[in-house]
């Protein structure tokens, strides 16, 4: 018994893995099943940002594209050695769930993932897989030169692909703001050419608390919305007179390595707050379904409540909630976020 119980625990350090990396690998991917009229279709969510509470955002959406839709939605996080979300972390395990996935949300910025991990989202750019990408994405990857998938970087300046992930497959990389955070928030009108496309089925009255976020406009966007930064947080705020309105959501297609065409959905805004508003909650889950070639599902009173309690936090750099494993967020009731434990982490001897 004593020399099973010493390889049982030497097991891991002869095999160069330690124990923290078995946790993180452990603790994802948080996989939603649908309890009823499954649909055959999985759609794989990447969350790890900064700041906007992409993981929040990401499982509230899953959630109920699982409950009342019936889709089989992924969430993987960025996560630490302890396998505890953090966002922005650089270490997203589960990335192999893209290889049958139908669809992927990303909500991911200046990420510079293992080469292991980057290789399953290059095999599914590569086949054309379709796409949302929310906010931060358009600046998804900060990858150095040298390495491997360097071309994914927001500033790659290579003919071969110019601008990075953000620019040849969301259409457009990092350009800036276009109004201040938390202070004015933004309101986003469809436009009137636009009003019978299919994704905006339904779809009114949005109003979103992320500032803008600049735009320039490129010949192959099919532009379905602007975005009209406010003087206030509040609906009915005054419109910025210095700000007139820019594009906030876009649909286009880009070609994988073998010709492919991968439709995707871009939309500037997404933080954990906006998706509060109805309008802009639905015409994401209108979106969704659009890229995974559901549109004939669409409908305008179709359900699009939270599916257990949602109360988000503030997206602020740094303040995102600790403590938490995907697994915290298991099943249909428990709630997202799992706890408001969002103090900065103090660095040491300080």
């Amino acid at each position: 018994m004593k020399i099973t119980a010493m390889i049982r625990k030497t097991l891991p350090c002869l095999l160069g893995i330690s124990l923290l990396a078995m946790t993180a690998a452990q603790a994802s991917p948080l996989i939603y099943q649908p309890e009823a009229n499954a649909n055959g279709k999985k759609i794989v969510f990447i969350a790890s940002d900064h700041e906007y509470r992409a993981e929040e955002t990401c499982p509230a959406l899953a959630r109920i594209l699982a409950k009342h839709y019936g889709f089989q939605t992924v969430v993987l996080f960025g996560l630490d050695e302890k396998g505890e979300i953090e966002a922005g972390a650089s270490n997203i395990e589960g990335l192999e769930h893209l290889a049958d996935a139908d669809a992927c949300v990303m909500f991911t910025r200046f990420q510079d993932l293992p080469d292991e991990q980057m290789a399953h989202i290059d095999a599914y750019l590569n086949r054309g897989g379709p796409i949302l990408g929310l906010r931060t994405s358009t600046h998804g990857f900060a990858i150095p030169k040298g390495k491997t998938y360097v071309k994914y970087d927001y500033k790659y300046d290579g003919d071969d692909y110019k601008g990075g992930f953000g620019q040849q497959v969301l259409g457009q990389t990092w350009v800036g703001h276009y109004g201040k955070n938390h202070t004015q928030s933004t309101r986003i009108d469809i436009i009137p050419e636009k009003k019978d496309h299919v994704i905006l089925t339904g779809v009114k009255d949005i109003h979103v608390q992320c500032g803008g976020y600049n735009a320039e406009a490129q010949e192959d966007w099919n532009i379905l919305t602007m975005a009209q930064p406010l003087m206030t947080m509040l609906p009915d705020g005054a419109p910025d007179a210095k700000k007139p309105p820019m594009a906030s959501e876009w649909t286009r297609t880009y070609k994988g390595k073998d010709g492919a065409e991968g439709r995707v959905f871009t939309s500037l805004y997404g933080a954990s707050e906006d998706i509060l508003n109805p309008g802009y909650r639905r015409m994401i889950l209108n979106a969704i379904h659009w890229i995974a070639g559901m549109e004939d599902s669409i409908k305008p009173d179709s359900n699009i409540d939270f599916v257990g309690s949602y109360t988000p936090n503030t997206f602020r750099t740094g303040h995102h909630a600790k403590g938490i494993k995907p697994a915290d967020y298991e099943g249909f009731t428990s709630p997202i976020p799992a706890n408001d434990n969002t103090a900065p982490v103090k660095k040491k001897g300080k």
